[in-house]
């Protein structure tokens, strides 16, 4: 299990609650996996998480956005199936609204090493700009520069960004209630994660 192979070195951000530190507990084979889709934090609530249930929060909008985009899925075991696997950039609970940049900068390292686990995956899926940024953090300290460049999500979504051969597609956070609400987001989304089966299947 992902969970049993990684840990946070100092757990010294002061702008998330480390005592909700949480990792994917899921027994994956990682050679199965073909879209990575990173989400922002886990919840405040663990039982909220993607891998508590199929009817926690999270589990819930995200099922959701890949019935949108045409995926028939109905639960986590079915998602796993169809080659996606699910995590966040940050691994703890934020404190506030916003999260700083040192602390996304922080978690990336650990989400470098989450990530380094598939070797075949083709698609990285960016919810939401927390995971952007990680993402960019991830590609500075490899390469020196931005996989995904400045600017509003949706002015870039349509062009095409690459890290290590792999597509990455900027879109929107699919978790919380702001989902259900925002309608032209909620269609966005759709149209990513239709990209990445579209991108995997060619």
């Amino acid at each position: 299990m992902i969970n049993n192979c990684i840990e946070c070195e100092h757990f010294s951000c002061n702008d998330i609650n480390t005592d909700g530190f949480l990792l994917p507990g899921k027994d994956i084979k990682p050679e199965k996996i073909r879209i990575i889709m990173i989400s922002e934090v886990p919840p405040d609530n663990k039982e909220d998480y993607f891998y508590s249930s199929d009817k926690s929060d999270y589990m819930m909008t995200t099922i959701q956005a890949f019935k949108d985009a045409g995926i028939e899925v109905n639960s986590l075991n079915e998602l796993y199936e169809a080659g996606v696997y699910l995590t966040t950039a940050v691994k703890c609970p934020k404190l506030q609204y916003r999260i700083s940049a040192k602390t996304i900068k922080s978690c990336s390292k650990i989400l470098e090493k989450e990530i380094s686990y598939f070797t075949k995956v083709k698609v990285y899926l960016l919810m939401g700009d927390v995971a952007i940024k990680a993402m960019n953090y991830i590609g500075k300290r490899k390469s020196g520069g931005k996989i995904i460049p400045a600017g509003s999500t949706y002015k870039i979504r349509n062009n095409e960004y690459f890290y290590e051969n792999r597509k990455a597609i900027p879109s929107y956070l699919q978790t919380g209630k702001n989902y259900l609400i925002e309608k032209s987001k909620r269609v966005m989304i759709a149209e990513d994660i239709k990209k990445a089966f579209e991108f995997i299947e060619n």
